[in-house]
């Protein structure tokens, strides 16, 4: 079985693999003969049902009258329930824990994708009806390839432009995959030393790319590539380099870091004038956004009111495009659901800080939106859209326009405040 079927279809043996796995017997006169395996596990089902189901009577017929059980042991015999009908229970039990158990694919422990699913486990959770399990993963890549391929996986968090490495293998990846959010951006940082003055600079010298499963190392060489940059890569820890870089050893001339800013590194350690981050101008690439990097985020490196230009890569929550109505289907619909409706909950306390910036109507280039969360958009815009666009269609109060796009800072506060409302109502 190809490793493209996992997701959608039952492993079976074909019959030369029965015939291969079956030893063959022989007749009196030494001629192979097939046993047949098909009619014998026919018989033997049917053999054990009619086992299981015949009466106490039957399996006493044989039994001499003078052992037969008295009336008093005959109630019991004959209120003994089969082994099926014991299981019975635990089969209901087993198909209602697994009747709404979303599989998320999060990252590394280290890293914020796999804090991101462990909060909307948290908060979407809804005993019977809703149980989201959040799992490691080694990282971007590999969760779509867990999207595609792994069983039990329904949604997972993932960069977008890791999609680009599956391109040749998939070729209708976009049409396979889809979106449900945009989580947060993951800006690109490019840090230099002081004789590095613009991207030219880099070309041959050494740069680092943080170690392997990182986002830096698989988004970073993709970025370079397209910027055709040419330069010697490094996957080694960014503490290592960062250390190297400051004292001039080992040659090594920039660091990359693809992660949320502010970055940490940047922001407790001292720098000598000169280092820099390097402007990188935006480019449509597919799958990236323009960015800045400001004073604010890094007061000692950016001079105060000036910014950096750089670009980002999306942090989405995807999920497989499953056939609308399937029951897999239905799963991410209500995770969808549950997860929109509370999205006030997660920009409260206790949560990442990352959730206050999540815009839901925020779109990712290159995709389509998961078709439940489009029409969940499509239906909570319509109020907003009422209040904010001066478009209005009869007396119903509906905006003409209500198409899902990225809202205003005012239109989400009141789309937040709207979502207050319908849970307080019971909507």
């Amino acid at each position: 079985m190809g490793i493209g079927t996992l997701n959608h279809e039952t492993e079976t043996m074909t019959q030369a693999e029965i015939d291969h796995a079956v030893p063959v017997r022989t007749s009196s006169e030494g001629v192979a003969m097939k046993p047949r395996f098909g009619l014998m596990v026919v018989v033997g089902v049917v053999g054990i049902l009619l086992f299981s189901q015949a009466p106490a009577g039957a399996q006493n017929a044989s039994v001499p009258s003078d052992q037969q059980p008295t009336q008093t042991d005959q109630p019991s015999l004959q209120a003994r329930p089969s082994p099926m009908a014991r299981r019975a229970p635990e089969l209901q039990a087993i198909d209602k824990l697994n009747a709404w158990t979303v599989g998320l694919a999060g990252g590394q422990l280290e890293g914020a994708p796999i804090r991101f699913a462990t909060d909307i486990a948290r908060v979407v959770d809804d005993g019977d009806n809703l149980h989201v399990l959040p799992i490691v993963t080694r990282g971007p890549a590999e969760n779509v390839e867990a999207l595609l391929y792994l069983k039990g996986v329904d949604a997972a968090i993932i960069n977008a432009d890791a999609l680009e490495q599956f391109k040749v293998l998939v070729p209708n990846i976009r049409q396979r995959i889809t979106y449900i959010i945009s989580l947060f951006p993951s800006e690109l940082h490019i840090f230099v030393r002081p004789e590095i003055a613009s991207l030219n600079d880099l070309k041959g010298k050494k740069v680092n790319f943080n170690t392997a499963g990182t986002a830096a190392a698989y988004s970073g060489p993709l970025i370079f590539e397209q910027l055709k940059l040419d330069v010697e890569k490094t996957f080694i820890p960014h503490q290592i380099a960062l250390e190297q870089m400051r004292t001039g050893q080992g040659d090594m001339a920039a660091v990359v870091f693809v992660t949320s800013k502010p970055v940490d590194a940047f922001q407790r350690r001292k720098w000598d004038p000169g280092f820099k981050f390097l402007a990188v101008p935006f480019e449509d690439f597919g799958f990236y956004l323009p960015s800045t990097l400001t004073s604010n985020d890094y007061p000692d490196l950016i001079p105060q009111g000036q910014e950096v230009e750089t670009i980002a890569i999306p942090t989405i929550l995807a999920a497989f495009n499953w056939q609308k109505g399937s029951d897999r289907y239905r799963r991410v619909a209500r995770l969808t659901d549950y997860l929109f409706s509370r999205l006030d909950k997660l920009q409260g306390p206790g949560f990442h800080p990352k959730w206050k910036d999540v815009n839901l109507g925020a779109k990712v280039p290159g995709l389509d939106r998961f078709p439940a969360a489009q029409e969940w958009l499509d239906r909570a815009n319509a109020p907003v859209m009422a209040v904010t666009a001066p478009g209005i269609s009869g007396a119903s109060g509906v905006a003409q326009t209500g198409t899902g796009g990225a809202l205003s800072t005012s239109e989400q506060r009141l789309f937040q405040e709207f979502l207050v409302w319908r849970r307080q109502h019971g909507r």
